[in-house]
């Protein structure tokens, strides 16, 4: 797929430099020479080094951890390439914070998603490109266009490959149903489904499954893991009902606390999970596989700047 590269500018913050180098490498074009410092108080300061007017700029700014600093330094280059006159400007978001507060489930608590994306827009922002949202209808907070890319077919890939025998997809949760589906589909695998209760914002007891696990492989899919605890429940009740080797899978390994000493000492054989959050060293085990998504988010960056399809890219969800 052939793209001007005078008219397309690809740029990145510090959120996941890799990853943007990647995505360029993977479309073939450069990235774009931006400065990102500090002043001495510790306040964010940006300058775009070329010339963006007129261009189709593309930002690759992932809202993880430190979320703040990078929601920061988002909204500040948005803000700088708007007033470098780009003709249009994509906000690249492979993981999107924030957004497991997408509604009023308390009373008094604000909708911080829907916060993110008012600000994100405001800032600048004419497009969103992002991954795996934790909530579907947060595609629905932005007033703007979003893409909304899985990465499904990067995982359901790599367990393709592995050729693994009696395998059942177990969703974590009923909200997860759509996705497990689409995992067994792709695998020729059975379906089942772990019933459990949250008893916290961070804590789950599981209760129930839904389907047949005894003695059969089970891959757990999902869209993120934080500390860990919601996923080691489901292992710890899944070995209840009989299961043999579990494998787990998540876009976004969010990692935090003790999640990686969790899935460690877990019965966990593998945990699969992509790059659309950096992983740093000490917490790089041999249980977690990493995959990359840049070529899967490079093709939706040409596909966008050549005005092509994005939905084509996941018939079989």
């Amino acid at each position: 797929m052939k793209s001007k590269a005078s008219d397309i500018k690809i740029f990145s913050g510090t959120a996941n430099l890799e990853l943007a180098r990647n995505i360029a490498k993977s479309v073939k074009l450069p990235l774009g020479e931006i400065m990102v410092s500090r002043f001495s108080e510790g306040e964010i300061r940006i300058k775009i080094n070329e010339d963006v007017r007129g261009r189709d700029v593309f930002l690759i700014q992932p809202t993880c951890p430190p979320v703040n600093d990078n929601v920061m330094e988002l909204l500040i280059i948005l803000d700088a390439f708007r007033r470098a006159s780009a003709r249009r400007i994509t906000a690249v978001l492979p993981y999107y914070g924030y957004a497991r507060q997408d509604r009023k489930d308390q009373p008094r608590v604000p909708i911080t998603a829907k916060l993110l994306a008012n600000i994100i827009t405001v800032a600048g922002a004419d497009r969103i490109l992002t991954m795996d949202l934790h909530a579907q209808q947060i595609q629905g907070f932005f007033d703007i266009p979003v893409d909304h890319l899985y990465a499904f077919p990067v995982i359901a890939s790599y367990f393709r490959k592995k050729k693994l025998k009696n395998l059942t997809v177990v969703s974590p949760d009923v909200g997860g149903i759509k996705m497990a589906r689409a995992y067994a589909k792709a695998l020729n695998a059975d379906l089942a489904i772990v019933d459990k209760r949250r008893s916290g914002p961070a804590e789950v007891e599981a209760m129930n499954l839904i389907g047949e696990v005894k003695g059969r492989t089970v891959l757990i899919p999902d869209d993120m893991i934080a500390t860990g605890g919601s996923l080691v429940e489901a292992v710890n009740a899944l070995v209840k009902f009989g299961a043999g080797d579990i494998y787990a899978s998540c876009t976004h390994a969010i990692l935090s606390g003790n999640a990686v000493q969790n899935l460690q000492k877990s019965v966990l054989k593998e945990v699969v999970i992509t790059d659309t959050i950096p992983l740093p060293p000490e917490k790089r085990t041999a249980k977690i596989k990493v995959l990359p998504v840049a070529p899967l988010l490079g093709e939706a960056i040409l596909r966008i700047h050549n005005e092509q399809s994005i939905s084509s890219l996941f018939n079989d969800l």
